[in-house]
């Protein structure tokens, strides 16, 4: 299981490479790595995941999810028959994107690490208390897209997954400046 605040201060290294100004001036700063803090507040606010995992035969899946910040793991949930589920008992590495679609403007993130099964029924509880405090009435609400959401981890019905990460990037862009940061945990 991954140790919760394990990502409260990870190295950060720009990759150069990547990290520049387009029509860059004479003189001009050079962009700065992106602040752990910004990426976590992020990571905390983001409503939409994309989940990559592995199949038994090398392929990979994509899938959007739902998922929660919560203690310096990230967590999101699947049914147990679906792709992702059956993907992830074969092979645990996965990575979660989230960001915009923009050229110009936002900050894309990675977070890549190893899927853990959830079954404390303690953690479940924090989970769950994290999913209906970032979505609301959407897990709360009798009419709500994910309602009976919580029931569904508590019986298992749901299964929940933690991801640590081990290496996140960002990927920046502020009105024509590019960032590329590496986060190592």
């Amino acid at each position: 299981m991954p140790t919760p605040g394990s990502a409260e201060r990870p190295t950060a290294e720009l990759d150069s490479r990547y990290s520049s100004a387009l029509n860059p001036r004479p003189g001009a700063a050079r962009p700065d790595a992106t602040e752990w803090a910004e990426a976590r507040r992020r990571l905390e606010a983001a409503e939409i995941f994309w989940v990559s995992t592995v199949r038994p035969d090398g392929r990979l899946h994509v899938t959007p999810v739902i998922a929660a910040w919560h203690e310096g793991v990230l967590y999101f949930s699947t049914g147990p028959g679906e792709q992702k589920a059956k993907n992830l008992a074969h092979d645990r590495h996965c990575a979660l994107t989230t960001g915009g679609n923009s050229l110009t403007e936002g900050l894309d993130l990675v977070v890549e690490g190893v899927a853990e099964k959830v079954t404390d029924p303690a953690v479940i509880e924090e989970v769950i208390a994290a999913y209906e405090s970032k979505y609301g009435a959407h897990i709360t609400a009798p009419e709500g897209t994910f309602h009976g959401i919580g029931d569904g981890f508590r019986t298992g019905d749901v299964l929940v997954f933690a991801v640590a990460p081990g290496t996140a990037y960002g990927f920046g862009r502020d009105g024509g400046a590019f960032t590329h940061t590496r986060w190592a945990f």
